[in-house]
């Protein structure tokens, strides 16, 4: 409630004296906890290679993989959300490489988990980076088909589950998903795998550099993914998005992209209270990254997007620059 008092017993000014008070009444504060870390890792490849589109981050083989993650723990950072970079070899129309049990991402989470057995491993769901085409699923008289992809994406669910992630992504946005892996995965004794649903995934132009690094945006080309991720237009179908989620069983909703959707982060978190996370994703770090070596915006002001982030109502972002921000903060604790 706000009290009326007379010019100049207010002076709002006092607590910003100096930064210890600063610090002091802060109300939002951003944590290594609070950060995850997106690795790519790329099929049939040793070492690292630069990402042309995205400033200072790389495509790794497992073994340039494990050297990143040790990196990434000695940050602070404790979660890491990898990303397949598959073989253009292996790739087809029905992204049949997904759901063979013995692939390439499934060897490169158990190569994680054993090494780094307390790390939390998200795992994302999805066919896109599988798909000769570059959607997200099963192209059946011209269009992406929902239940067939769904199919394949509770495979693809069980396979990742049992290779040792600790959270399951499903990214796709495929109507009823939620519902038909979280069946699945109790039905194969994978009671406690985390679901963290993608439930507010808008049609967004942020995503261009992401795609490159997966090797999807050749094969997508002029195509669009409107038909399954939502509008950007759209608050309200937001919410129904979500809902459908949880109700299905999902345990943490994600919005993506952030710093544009920051109203819908607000309205999800306020509305439904459940854990609720943020992907800063690609296009929103290039733009800013490009500033700062530009000179046109101060280093400063990642964290400061990061910050807002939070401040909406994300308990915790997906972001390319979490083990940076992570080593600032522990400099500065």
């Amino acid at each position: 409630m706000f009290i009326d008092r007379k010019f100049p017993n207010t002076r709002l000014r006092r607590l910003r004296r100096n930064t210890n008070l600063i610090d002091l009444v802060s109300e939002t504060n951003l944590t290594s906890n609070d950060l995850i870390q997106p690795i790519f890792i790329k099929e049939n490849f040793k070492g690292s290679e630069v990402i042309e589109s995205m400033p200072n981050i790389l495509r790794y083989g497992i073994d340039g993989a494990l050297k990143e993650i040790e990196d990434i723990v000695l940050s602070g950072v404790n979660t890491i959300a990898v990303f397949p970079v598959i073989d253009k070899a292996n790739k087809d129309s029905n992204g049949s490489e997904a759901i063979k049990k013995d692939n390439f991402m499934s060897a490169s989470i158990q190569a994680i988990k054993k090494q780094f057995p307390d790390i939390l491993l998200i795992a994302d769901v999805a066919l896109d980076p599988y798909t000769d085409h570059g959607h997200d699923g099963i192209i059946i008289n011209e269009e992406v088909d929902n239940d067939e992809t769904c199919k394949l994406l509770i495979e693809q669910s069980l396979i990742l589950a049992e290779s040792g992630a600790d959270i399951i992504a499903p990214s796709d946005m495929m109507d009823g998903r939620i519902g038909l892996i979280r069946q699945a995965l109790e039905k194969n004794n994978f009671k406690n795998t985390i679901l963290l649903s993608y439930a507010a995934k808008f049609s967004s132009k942020f995503y261009g550099p992401f795609r490159d690094a997966v090797g999807s945006s050749s094969n997508l080309g002029n195509s669009s993914k409107s038909s399954y991720q939502m509008s950007s237009n759209n608050k309200q179908e937001a919410l129904q998005e979500v809902a459908m989620d949880i109700n299905e069983g999902a345990d943490i909703v994600m919005i993506k992209p952030a710093m544009p959707y920051l109203d819908i982060i607000h309205l999800v978190k306020d509305s439904f209270k459940i854990p609720t996370f943020a992907y800063q994703v690609s296009g929103e770090y290039c733009m800013l990254k490009l500033a700062i070596s530009e000179g046109w915006l101060d280093q400063e002001v990642m964290l400061e997007s990061l910050v807002s982030i939070k401040r909406a109502g994300a308990d915790a972002i997906l972001t390319y620059a979490a083990k940076e921000i992570s080593k600032e903060i522990k400099i500065n604790e």
